[in-house]
Order: structure tokens, then C-alpha cells, then sequence
């Protein structure tokens, strides 16, 4: 029972969530619910993509700009296995079919959809040929993807060298990110990128106004920069300029842009290396959007911190918060 009710909180957040711009999936079953701006999308069981809400930038798929006030389905394809929402108000999305095939549809200002244009799509377009994509995580305008040989490929907005490709280039299409085969997972905030290997170990890149590369410093990176010496990183989430992580332990950290004390260490400072949250050893899961930040702990409990003005913690007190309480 704990755990269906800790499953109802995410899901009834995910308005608040999506309020920030902020991308916020929860898996049921075979089903991937994603919000994110005025938009939500439903991959469901049977491998067909359902989608509501804003269109202006033919986000939905459903080859119109038209917004929707009830579900549509994205095409007639019954074969996606992975759906993905960009954060700039839900305005493109990539997905994966079982094939290996990446798709994308939405805004392209900037590339970020990778198929080699910066031209607005109403329906999927293919991207590329190969068909051995496993991740990609749309950002505010730039995408990471990762291969099943763990190689990692970027695309879309490069002003910060939020692609790590060692230029400030934009991109319209994937372009290999160095060259190591060995990336496992990664989060992307506005202007920088985070990323796991597979010996658990933490690099970032991008900009770094507000220390959120967590190097110790507020220079930006156009490649990857190994933070720390550590290599027992379990998870990591980003938003904004800011980063969270899990480690094996169950600790949690943060830094970064701290805001209304979104980072949750008790104070409004910025933090430009990684920071202990509490003593908990308990963290399983943590959210981040523009203002806020929600995490789970191994006993079920909901805890949530940051900017609290419309009541998005759900603590009933719309009082900001500088360390996590309990929801």
C-alpha cells in the first residue's frame, strides 16, 4: 500500500512538475506516462504513443499544429519501446523503437531533433539509419543518445558546449561524443550535461556559471571533465543550473544554482562541488525541476524541497524549503 501511494503522489505531481518545463516520467506496468509544459504523452503497452495538449510546434505528432484536449494517437505504429520528452515546455520529443530506429517530432530550431534539418516536425522523422540506439535524453534544446556499444552521441544547441564535442558549434545531426565506448547513462540541465560511466564514475561538461559541473569551479567545459575521484555514483538528475546525484551508498548530493534552497542543504548558496544532503543513507530517486526537487527514500517516503510559492512541494505550507521535509 505504501508503495501505490508513494506511485499516486508522483503522478498527481506531475502537474506541478510539468509546470517548470520540467520532463517528468513514472513507468506502470508496460505503461511510460511523460509530462512536460502543456504537454503529456503515454507510451503504452501495446507500443502505440498516445498524446495531449499544446501542438504549436506539431509536438503531438499527429501531423497538425492543433492542440488537443484528449488523447491522439502518434501515428499508427504499435512498435515504440522508449519515449523521451524534451524539457523547453514539452516542445520535441525523441523515441526508440524495437527495432534500435531513433525517431523525433516537435521544435528544431537548433537541431536538436538530429535528422539534419532546423525545421519543425508534425509527425516522426527518422533519425539517421542506424538502428542500435538504447537512451537519449531530449534537454531545453540539446539531446544525448547512447548506442549499444556505449558510445555517446549529441546534438542540437552547442552555445555552452553542452554537447562535450569540444566546439560551440550547433549540430543537426548526432556527432560522436570523444571516444570512449563505456557510458552508461546521463542528465541534461540547460546548458550542461552530466553523464555515469560504467565504473560508476561522474563527468560533466557545458557551462558552469553557477558551478554546476561540480569541478570546483564556474569555467565551462567543452568535453567531458571527470568530477572527483570517486567511482560510486549511482544516479544522477539535472535541471537548470543545477545537478543532483545518488551514490551507492544512499547518499544523496547536490550543487550547483540554489535558488529558494533547491539544492536542499539548508542555505540559498550556490555550490560548485558536489554537497552532502543530511546524513541519510536512505536516497533512492531524485527529481529536479526549475525551482524544486522531490526524492524518494527506501522506505517509500515522498520528501521535497526548493521553491514552494503554488504549493508544489505538497507539504499543505507554501513556505520555500532549504532542506528536504518529508510530504
Amino acid at each position: 500500500m505504501k508503495i501505490r501511494s508513494v506511485f499516486v503522489a508522483i503522478i498527481l505531481g506531475l502537474s506541478f512538475l510539468s509546470e517548470l518545463g520540467l520532463t517528468t516520467s513514472v513507468i506502470a506496468g508496460n505503461t511510460t506516462i511523460s509530462a512536460a509544459g502543456d504537454n503529456c504523452f503515454v507510451l503504452k503497452s501495446d507500443g502505440t504513443i498516445w498524446a495531449w495538449g499544446a501542438n504549436n510546434k506539431g509536438q503531438l505528432g499527429d501531423g497538425t499544429t492543433v492542440n488537443k484536449s484528449s488523447p491522439v494517437q502518434v501515428g499508427s505504429d504499435k512498435d515504440w519501446v522508449s519515449i523521451a520528452v524534451g524539457t523547453y515546455m514539452g516542445a520535441y520529443i525523441l523515441a526508440i523503437k524495437a527495432d534500435g530506429s531513433l525517431w523525433g517530432w516537435g521544435m528544431n530550431e537548433h537541431g536538436q531533433l538530429g535528422d539534419g534539418t532546423t525545421a519543425n516536425k508534425s509527425t516522426p522523422v527518422r533519425i539517421g539509419t542506424d538502428k542500435d540506439w538504447v537512451l537519449v535524453a531530449p534537454g531545453n534544446s540539446h539531446t544525448l543518445a547512447l548506442k549499444s556499444d556505449g558510445t555517446m552521441w549529441g546534438w542540437g544547441l552547442n552555445n555552452a558546449s553542452q554537447l562535450g564535442d569540444g566546439t560551440t558549434v550547433n549540430k543537426q545531426s548526432p556527432v560522436q561524443i570523444g571516444s570512449d565506448k563505456d557510458w552508461v547513462s546521463f542528465a541534461l540541465g540547460r546548458s550542461h550535461s552530466v553523464a555515469l560511466k560504467r565504473n560508476n564514475s561522474l563527468w560533466a561538461w557545458g557551462g558552469n556559471a553557477s558551478g554546476q559541473l561540480g569541478d570546483g569551479t564556474n569555467e565551462a567545459r567543452i568535453t567531458p571533465k571527470h568530477i572527483g575521484t570517486e567511482s560510486n555514483w549511482a544516479s544522477i538528475t539535472a535541471n537548470y543550473d543545477q545537478t543532483l546525484a545518488t551514490k551507492k551508498d544512499g547518499t544523496l548530493w547536490a550543487w550547483g544554482y540554489n535558488g529558494n534552497g533547491r539544492l536542499g542543504d539548508g542555505t540559498t548558496e550556490g555550490k560548485t562541488s558536489p554537497l552532502q544532503i543530511g546524513n541519510d543513507k536512505h536516497w533512492v530517486f531524485v527529481t529536479t525541476g526549475f525551482v524544486h526537487t522531490l526524492a524518494l527514500k527506501s522506505d517509500g517516503t515522498l520528501w521535497g524541497w526548493g521553491r514552494n510559492q503554488s504549493g508544489q512541494l505538497g507539504d499543505a505550507i507554501t513556505a520555500d524549503k532549504h532542506s528536504p521535509v518529508q510530504i
